[in-house]
């Protein structure tokens, strides 16, 4: 089985395509001054390029992992996330709350998706 790694440092990769699945890092916004709606933007346009620079597209994720530091935020989150998943392709889904790595971010987003065929 080959194993293909995109954007590698020391420590992860942005994404790697494995047995025909695609696993993408959690992605979190560049600019962090943005509120959680902002952030999610940023994530979801990151996402979709990494997905694309491993041949596939958000119509192909299967699987996604949101974490957001303040439940009190998942309304706004999912204002973005849902205007952004295509209807009829949505994820099998979790969110919950959890202290994030640092704290200028405010949610983080990590999908699988299948290699197009």
């Amino acid at each position: 089985m080959s194993i293909q790694r995109i954007q590698s440092n020391a420590r992860m990769s942005a994404a790697v395509i494995a047995n025909g699945f695609i696993f993408l890092s959690g992605q979190v916004a560049d600019d962090t001054s943005a509120n959680v709606a902002g952030q999610t933007e940023q994530i979801l346009a990151k996402i979709d390029s990494l997905l694309a620079e491993a041949g596939a597209s958000k119509e192909d994720i299967v699987s996604a992992n949101i974490w957001i530091a303040d439940a009190a935020t998942f309304n706004e989150m999912n204002s973005v996330w849902d205007a952004w998943v295509p209807q009829g392709h949505t994820p099998a889904r979790a969110c919950v709350e959890s202290k994030l790595a640092f704290p200028q971010y405010t949610v983080e987003i990590g999908v699988t998706a299948v290699l197009k065929a």
